[in-house]
């Protein structure tokens, strides 16, 4: 409510502030981002057009979309694959990686010995890895999964791992203080703790799952019915159809897109509730 004074000015109440400060808020977080895209995708159409680019060397907008459309029933297929084997491959990823994190946490003995080991399978490259993975696990589904699993395990162990260690001393002291087990303050300190440290190493997993399960198709997809976004652009590259490529390479970028909002969705709902960070995102 405003109130009147005898200065005519208008004093605006808390409530009205803080409504005012989360539209304008809303409208810089939304009307920037459209506006970008629209110039962006004004120029993209523009320039081959201008320039008479061929579009199998930069094709229009207007060309990725009309491919995506007469070949939906190719690519829509090759999305669905692909999405299965990425989130097959994050939870794998965050189940294993947490509880990896809980039990190196648990002993410094082997956190200090298996942690190095860690950092030096997310230090070698993936296509270094992956034909390793192909003669252990064969063509199709288990190779690509474990690739995706394999590059989206790091980042949850680490994150977790920081949570873990990043306990507030007081309350440490408190739960030493009335004798509380090792796994006691694990379940009932330690890990809520984290989960601010734990949600974040997910957000960076579930888009490099996405990654791991795409480049796995490159080298470990299978054709036909079967073979997800990895294989079709493969395909598309070899025959020269950049639309369609386009079209598989973007279906991609928005499933990542899709895919991390939907895990920091999920994180919210975890800490809206007590947790400073999300308190303050929710005002």
């Amino acid at each position: 409510m405003a109130i009147q004074t005898a200065s005519s000015k208008t004093i605006t109440s808390p409530l009205e502030q803080t409504n005012k400060k989360r539209n304008n808020y809303l409208k810089g977080s939304i009307v920037g981002p459209v506006i970008a895209f629209l110039v962006f995708m004004g120029l993209w159409q523009l320039i081959p057009t201008i320039l008479q680019i061929q579009p199998f060397l930069l094709p229009k907008p207007t060309d990725v979309l009309t491919v995506a459309i007469t070949d939906w029933h190719l690519l829509w297929p090759a999305i669905r694959i692909t999405i299965f084997e990425s989130v097959i491959g994050f939870l794998l990823s965050a189940v294993i990686g947490i509880a990896v994190s809980v039990l190196l946490a648990s002993s410094r003995i082997l956190e200090i010995s298996l942690y190095p080991y860690a950092v030096i399978l997310q230090t070698i490259p993936v296509v270094a890895i992956a034909p390793i993975v192909v003669i252990w696990f064969g063509s199709g589904f288990n190779s690509i999964v474990m690739i995706a699993f394999l590059i989206g395990f790091f980042p949850v162990v680490s994150n977790t791992l920081m949570g873990l260690h990043s306990v507030d001393k007081n309350m440490s002291d408190l739960f030493t203080l009335y004798n509380a087990s090792k796994w006691q303050t694990m379940w009932k300190l330690r890990i809520p703790a984290a989960l601010p440290y734990i949600v974040s190493g997910l957000k960076v997993s579930c888009t490099l799952a996405i990654v791991g399960a795409i480049t796995g198709e490159y080298i470990a997809g299978i054709g036909g019915g079967k073979g997800g976004l990895g294989y079709a652009i493969t395909v598309a590259a070899v025959q020269l159809k950049t639309p369609y490529l386009f079209a598989c390479a973007i279906s991609g970028a928005i499933f990542g897109i899709g895919f991390y909002l939907l895990v920091s969705w999920v994180s919210r709902l975890l800490l809206r509730s007590w947790h400073e960070s999300a308190i303050k995102s929710e005002r």
